[in-house]
């Protein structure tokens, strides 16, 4: 058997059909099967049956391949097998030899026979093959494979079915490959599969699509890197199981294209070829109506008389290029179809056809969506019924939790009026529902400005909050200076709503203050009471906490008057925000209320926003169970209300994520943070991709350095990102030794959020210089003493900044986690200056500093960052005389480390030795170990004993007993000759 040459596609989802295959074949001892393999074109047979040729070959059987070809016609008779005869002479000519002597007549199907001699009759070579294939597994047993059946000659299925019959070798297997696509009613191999599959011995193997699992495990395989997610969806949904489609869609997106490629779509369109003039037009007007299409919709459209579209449509049945549904319409036999008859048909026959479809629908001859009348419309270029049709389907889309749909279909219409002659449709027209203002008269025209709030709405919603914010701030910017003051009020309060969501450079406070003065206190409108709350809560993100409970609570006093519900949930959730420093218990009991009133009242956006804010109280509070809970409530309702990327609803999975991962379920924040076969925005991805990157730094997992430049852009956007990110890369490159690295992002994710946040104190960075702290520390144990300076100089300032931005409150003023970081800097301060030389550095403190840390993180819940407390108090505890103390730390810390798989934290442990260090002579020319390695490179450095205990938080004794170690096994008389043999023999860099 000659294999695929090449790089073979990715074995990916066919294990469980192997092993089927194997079995039914008799793999590895026989007796052998026949089987039937039958699949969709692309769906994977040849790659199965080159996996199964290997493990045959394997097996130390014989395998022989012939393939079928498609020449119509003028087929070659018996072409696989003089296929399978002609390789077995080139690559085997002594066995081919003598499978002629002992059968002459094969020599018939092997290329080169002499040409004057009579053709062999085919009664004759029906008899020779039976027994040159039995005289071929005398040697070894043989599988022998026949592929792309369907388009076998005549003479050669003939031959085919007698060797099914009449297979006399218990050591032959035979399996026959062909496509299910291609048999139409009338194939001929239809009836003959019918009899084969009756014998004895002869099983029928369908092979069926790859589920969506398995082609997203290829896609992933194919491109292990560059591929979105909302790329590998798309991929996936299109492909349908079938693999070949899947590798051509993946080289169309190497290539930058959305549509088919040219392979793909001459494949896909080959069996039309064989319908008549009428069934293709029919199939052309099926794939402007989309994958399925009722037959109502055809007749419509087609201009058939009935009796003619019934027999066009049995021919498209016929040929497998349409299948009938439960309902009582048809659809293409794979989606890739649709897309490649659409892209097929001409200019003018695709606009005809759209117009057809549109007119069917708009008069009531057939039932369709508003979308689907959208569609047809504006590929029909009858603009105003598009327009009216994308807004209905807009808003009925988000009635049905459709964000992400309903934002499309609202920027379609506002595209589409642009490009409208003014005056030619009236907003009046097109807008559905009661005007937004009751100061507008009936008889006049609205603006678009209501549209354009409902696709910023929706974009919001869909977690696109960059286009929402761009395409209220478009409008904004368009308003002549003569606007009417409540279409520049509605739009800034919009502004203001959706740059409090995010990290903008808008001053939100000044948005609302301008939106406040242009809208009259009297008499009292839901236009007032909206840009109240917005307000308070812009007074509220920028501290100012009395003002913000001031206009908050004139908010809730116009809402309840009104009657708004959702403008009472917002005010009240911000008044929470305001007392949970003072009266958390208050707070929390007012969110719970706000939430279950919006819940009630159906204000999604207010309910999301209040659970999402009673789990951050509880995260402050260091109740991390009740915030997991509250977050993962949050998180779930989200989805339930189909708004999984809205503010509030991807917030609380990224935080549900962060609490798990604190609380040491690991798998968890994994598991909440997949987005596999889903969607997300861009942002969206980020931010649930940033959370996944502290398990792999937690992990040692350096290759997740490589996410980093394509997460770097969205710091600039977002602060959160940037923290989350910044805190895991700082590990990462500190423990890859790069503590260089490690202080580049701690500066850059400094700047950035200073910059993000107004420019005022944030207490991550609190977090974020412990986190250098400890990495400069730790390299400080392999510097010079030059550089041990600058690393403690360096730390010095990084530690005054961190300190300094917990700003003027007092450490009990602090939330549970701003606690444990800050106790966590002032040790890592500590143990800086221990490791840099610092003879000022009092055990004793150094032992009470991490001891005060660990206490910290574990009243904070925080087990990961509670178990590297214990490492390094173990450390300190040996350094100072006190190992027996030292053990139950280590203990603890290694048994955390095991179970979350935090290899660096095992690495750093493994380093600090204990009281079982070796203090026996060792004997010349023995291997050094692995502490005598570390000593040996401190000694190279000039390091004294004192020096290297220190590095290694080790005693002194201890040192020179690994020194004197060294020396013996060096055979060296001093440090400085251990040190020149040590380099001699490549122990040293």
């Amino acid at each position: 058997m000659t294999l695929p040459t090449g790089t073979p596609s990715p074995f990916v989802g066919r294990a469980p059909d192997l092993a089927a295959l194997v079995g039914l074949v008799g793999l590895p001892d026989g007796p052998g099967g026949a089987v039937l393999l039958g699949g969709d074109a692309g769906v994977g047979k040849t790659r199965l049956l080159a996996e199964l040729g290997r493990a045959a070959e394997t097996a130390g059987w014989r395998v022989l391949v012939g393939h079928c070809l498609d020449f119509g016609a003028d087929g070659l008779p018996y072409l696989p097998f003089s296929e399978i005869f002609g390789r077995l002479a080139a690559e085997a000519p002594a066995l081919a030899r003598s499978v002629v002597e002992r059968s002459p007549d094969v020599a018939r199907l092997m290329p080169g026979r002499p040409a004057d001699e009579s053709a062999v009759t085919r009664a004759t070579l029906l008899e020779a093959l039976p027994v040159a294939l039995d005289h071929l597994t005398r040697s070894a047993p043989v599988l022998l494979v026949l592929e792309d059946v369907h388009w076998a000659d005549p003479s050669t299925r003939e031959l085919l079915g007698l060797l099914l019959a009449r297979r006399g070798s218990p050591r032959l297997a035979v399996v026959v490959s062909y496509r299910t696509d291609d048999l139409h009613r009338r194939h001929p191999l239809r009836p003959v599969l019918a009899e084969w599959s009756r014998l004895f011995g002869v099983r029928r193997m369908p092979l069926r699509p790859l589920d969506d699992t398995a082609v997203r495990g290829l896609v992933r395989a194919l491109r292990p890197a560059g591929v979105t997610e909302r790329d590998v969806s798309s991929i996936v949904a299109r492909a349908e199981g079938n693999a070949f489609y899947a590798e051509e869609l993946v080289a169309a997106v190497d290539l930058g294209a959305s549509v088919l490629s040219a392979d793909l779509a001459d494949l896909l369109l080959v069996r039309l070829d064989r319908l008549d003039d009428v069934t293709r037009g029919v199939i052309r007007a099926a794939a402007v109506a989309g994958r399925t299409v009722s037959h109502a919709a055809l007749a419509a459209v087609a201009g058939l008389s009935g009796t003619e579209l019934e027999q066009a449509v049995r021919t498209a049945a016929d040929l497998n290029v349409l299948v009938s549904t439960a309902s009582t319409g048809y659809s293409f036999r794979h989606a890739l179809l649709v897309e490649a008859v659409y892209e097929d048909l001409l200019p003018g026959e695709r606009t005809r056809l759209h117009a057809a479809y549109a007119a069917a629908l708009l008069s009531g001859q057939l039932a369709g969506t508003s979308a689907e009348l959208a569609r047809h419309a504006r590929a029909a270029r009858d603009l105003p019924t598009a327009v009216r049709a994308s807004i209905a389907a807009g808003d009925e889309a988000m009635a049905v939790g459709g964000p992400t749909e309903a934002a499309v279909h609202y920027e379609q219409a506002l595209e589409l009026l642009a490009e409208l002659p003014a005056g030619e449709l009236q907003a009046r027209d097109i807008l559905v529902g009661e005007p937004a203002g009751d100061d507008i008269p009936v008889g006049e025209p609205l603006d678009i400005i209501d549209l354009v709030l409902r696709a910023s709405e929706a974009a919001v919603a869909a977690g696109r909050l960059h286009r929402a914010l761009a395409l209220v701030r478009d409008r904004l910017a368009g308003l002549p200076a003569d606007a009417p003051w409540r279409a520049r009020a509605r739009l800034l309060h919009a502004v203001a709503s959706i740059a409090v969501l995010d990290d903008t450079p808008i001053d939100v406070l000044q948005v609302t203050a301008e939106a406040l003065r242009l809208t009259p206190a009297e008499p009292p409108s839901a236009l007032r009471a909206q840009i109240l709350a917005a307000h308070a809560r812009a007074n509220g993100a920028r501290g100012r906490q009395p003002e913000a409970a001031r206009w908050a609570q004139e908010a809730v006093r116009i809402g309840r008057e009104l009657g708004l519900p959702a403008v009472v949930a917002e005010a009240t959730t911000t008044l929470a925000n305001v007392e949970r420093r003072t009266t958390p218990d208050v707070a929390r009991r007012a969110l719970q209320e706000s939430t279950a009133a919006a819940r009630a009242a159906g204000e999604v956006a207010a309910e999301l926003r209040s659970t999402y804010n009673l789990g951050q109280l509880d995260w402050e509070m260091g109740r991390l169970e009740q915030a997991q809970a509250a977050f993962g409530a949050g998180a779930a309702r989200a989805t339930e209300l189909g708004r999984p990327w809205a503010p509030y609803g991807v917030d609380s999975r990224s935080l549900a994520g962060i609490v798990a991962y604190v609380r040491g379920d690991w798998e968890a924040t994994l598991r909440l943070t997949d987005v596999s076969g889903e969607s997300p925005p861009a942002l969206a991805a980020v931010v649930l991709g940033g959370v996944r990157l502290s398990v792999a730094a937690g992990r040692g997992e350096v290759t997740a350095l490589s996410r980093l430049p394509g997460l770097r852009p969205w710091w600039e956007r977002d602060g959160l990102i940037a923290v989350i990110c910044g805190t895991a890369a700082i590990d990462l490159h500190g423990d890859t030794g790069d503590h260089q690295a490690a202080a580049a992002v701690h500066d850059d994710v400094v700047r950035l959020v200073t910059s993000l946040w107004e420019g005022g104190p944030f207490q991550a960075r609190i977090r974020l210089g412990a986190l250098l702290l400890g990495q400069l520390a730790s390299a400080a144990g392999r510097e010079s003493a030059v550089e041990r300076l600058q690393l403690r100089r360096r730390g010095d300032a990084v530690g005054a900044a961190a300190v300094g931005a917990a700003g003027d409150a007092q450490v009990g003023g602090l939330g549970p986690e701003s606690r444990a970081w800050l106790a966590r800097v002032h040790a890592e301060q500590a143990r800086l200056g221990w490791l840099a030389g610092d003879p000022g550095v009092d055990p004793a403190d150094l032992v009470q500093r991490w001891e005060a840390a660990l206490a910290a993180f574990t009243e904070f819940g925080h087990v990961f960052e509670a178990a590297r407390c214990r490492s390094r108090l173990g450390a300190v505890l040996r350094a100072a005389g006190r190992p027996a103390e030292a053990e139950p730390h280590t203990a603890a810390a290694v048994a955390t480390a095991r179970r979350l798989g935090a290899a660096p934290l095992l690495v750093e442990l493994r380093t600090q030795g204990g009281p079982a260090a070796t203090r026996t002579a060792s004997r010349p020319g023995g291997a050094l170990t692995a502490r005598e390695r570390e000593v040996l490179d401190l000694v190279a450095q000039g390091r004294s004993n004192r020096e290297i205990g220190q590095v290694l938080f080790i005693s002194g004794k201890t040192v020179s007993v690994h020194v004197s170690n060294v020396l013996a096994k060096l055979g060296a008389g001093g440090r400085t000759e251990a040190v020149a043999l040590a380099r001699r023999r490549g122990l040293l860099d």
